[in-house]
């Protein structure tokens, strides 16, 4: 497997050549690049052809892959929204998601496929989102790059079985997993995830969390929550994935930068090697 570090890790003003300086340094394999509005920093909403190519070139420059791109912009135009308009904003997000990852050779995005709420139960955010994956996963084949569906607290797909069935019902090879092994620890184990799961997982992302803790305090770095490292990789070993696993974890306050270079040697030690 490959150590990868999401560019959310780094404060958000870290220019992008610094990013994968950086995790270069640290000893990643890959970097996961994140979509931002315009004037973010490295791919944004309105980054064209060229300029897409050119993040390409500088990542290469410093031997790092680009295999997965992550957003955040989804949480504000969730594919599960009762509002026509405020979906299909959604859908031109992860087009543009889509587009980006042709032109950089990156075979998957993660896409939040919507939230219950008191504005959208259960039921409305399975068939609102669901219909958008479907229109997505026309997409997603014309460009071949797939659509890893992430498990986050958005009090929607809380069951491996669900999780399983919603991927299975947009029949298309490319709609299947985006896996966040710290996230599910509040109400599951990430191995039984893993096992059932199975082929449908395209990625994996990793945090640590304390259950006694149970909310947002609880994430903590790799190796000092509660997550069963061994377990996991184990699980990971039986179903036979060997891509990325992507850090993605808050910053330190005081050193930023020391956590790349910490978690780096913690994902040693979780895929079985000796950071020491």
């Amino acid at each position: 497997m490959l150590k990868s570090v999401n560019q959310w890790c780094f404060a958000a003003d870290t220019p992008l050549e610094r990013v994968l300086e950086v995790s270069k340094d640290a000893g990643y394999d890959a970097v996961e690049l994140n979509l931002y509005e315009p004037g973010g920093i490295g791919l944004t909403m309105d980054t064209t052809a060229a300029q897409a190519e050119e993040v390409g070139r500088l990542a290469r420059s410093h031997g790092l892959q680009l295999r997965s791109l992550s957003t955040g912009l989804l949480w504000g135009h969730p594919l599960s929204s009762p509002d026509a308009q405020v979906r299909e904003q959604g859908r031109r997000i992860v087009v543009k998601q889509l587009e980006l990852a042709e032109l950089l050779g990156i075979d998957t995005v993660l896409v939040v496929p919507g939230a219950v709420n008191k504005d959208t139960s259960y039921d409305q955010c399975y068939e609102r989102s669901q219909r958008e994956m479907l229109i997505l996963a026309q997409e997603a084949e014309k460009r071949k790059v797939r659509i890893g569906v992430e498990n986050v607290w958005n009090k929607f797909l809380l069951s491996p079985l669900e999780m399983a069935r919603y991927v299975d019902e947009c029949q298309s090879d490319y709609v299947g997993v985006y896996f966040d092994v710290g996230n599910i620890l509040l109400y599951g184990f990430p191995e039984q995830w893993i096992r059932i799961l199975g082929s449908r997982i395209f990625k994996i992302h990793v945090k640590d969390f304390k259950t006694d803790v149970g909310n947002g305090s609880g994430f903590v770095s790799l190796l000092s929550g509660d997550v069963d490292w061994s377990a996991v990789r184990s699980a990971l070993g039986e179903i036979g994935y060997t891509d990325t696993l992507t850090a993605e974890l808050g910053i330190y306050k005081s050193d930023p930068l020391q956590l790349i270079y910490d978690t780096a040697r913690h994902l040693e030690i979780i895929l079985g090697g000796n950071a020491r």
